[in-house]
């Protein structure tokens, strides 16, 4: 599966801005208390499922896809947090891989 650059950002930007919405480096941003430091959520599917990962996944490639999908799709300057376009069993899938 390859990654297509994007028009917006470049891959590292991206990534960077996704931490700084979505972890949890301080309670300073009203992050919920459930996302522990070190990961961050993200929702999945038509029903928008929320998930609880580590940021470490952003160095697989598989979730790098997951990523330039959802920033084609929505971008990511919304208020309800990273939305990844992806059917729920897909998704878990892939994090079965992963971990």
């Amino acid at each position: 599966m390859a990654i297509r650059k994007s028009k917006k950002l470049p891959q590292t930007a991206a990534l960077k801005q996704i931490l700084k919405r979505c972890s949890s480096f301080g309670k300073k941003q009203g992050l919920p208390d459930d996302v522990p430091k070190g990961h961050f959520a993200v929702y999945v599917g038509e029903n928008r499922s929320r998930y609880i990962i580590p940021i470490s996944w952003l160095d697989h490639p598989e979730f790098q896809s997951l990523l330039q999908r959802a920033e084609e799709e929505f971008g990511f300057k919304h208020d309800m947090g990273l939305t990844i376009p992806c059917e729920e069993v897909v998704f878990l899938s892939l994090t079965a891989m992963i971990r």
